[in-house]
């Protein structure tokens, strides 16, 4: 299966307990891929994760209702099928295990 053309989901909190409780239900709901997170100025984390349509949009809204009984959520997205070109920003969120 191409990676790249999995859909993709992002949540954008303020703290790392945040994001932490967001990627935590996130991986809880549905079959998705942990991608990794990118830590911004003035404290916004974003969560990223990949897998079908519907276990993506599944988990982010699991993601966004946890991490709102800690902190503010800025923004979410489901991105159902991304352009390749996508994959270049994508990467600079892969953890490296």
């Amino acid at each position: 299966m191409d990676k790249s053309r999995d859909a993709l989901g992002f949540i954008e909190t303020c703290g790392l307990v945040s994001v932490l409780e967001a990627a935590d239900a996130m991986c809880k709901a549905a079959d998705v891929e942990l991608v990794g997170y990118e830590n911004t100025a003035s404290g916004l984390i974003s969560v990223v994760v990949r897998g079908d349509v519907g276990a993506v949009q599944s988990a982010v809204d699991a993601g966004v209702k946890r991490a709102e009984e800690v902190g503010p959520v800025y923004s979410k997205v489901v991105i159902a099928n991304p352009h390749p070109d996508l994959e270049k920003i994508v990467e600079k969120y892969v953890l490296d295990w």
